[in-house]
């Protein structure tokens, strides 16, 4: 347990932060799990928006810094040939 004052307060931002981060993580691969079923599947409607969506939590969460910066481009760019492919 922190025992100085600024460490107490390190201890609750990182517990705030955690959360968030979390969070984050979380919406982004739910978008992710959504857009990709829908481009297996050829939906032609819902595709699109999905990885639109999926593209927008991706880089996002890069730019908080949630996740590397790179990942998200790479996860973004796998995604869009993939769609591509299908649609």
């Amino acid at each position: 347990m922190a025992n100085h004052k600024s460490a107490r307060k390190r201890a609750r931002q990182s517990v705030k932060r955690r959360a968030r981060n979390r969070h984050v993580k979380s919406t982004v691969r739910s978008a992710l799990k959504t857009a990709r079923t829908s481009v297996a599947a050829g939906d032609k409607d819902q595709a699109p928006d999905a990885v639109r969506r999926a593209e927008s939590l991706l880089r996002r969460a890069a730019s908080k810094g949630v996740i590397p910066r790179k990942r998200a481009s790479r996860l973004v760019s796998r995604l869009n040939k993939a769609a591509n492919k299908a649609i």
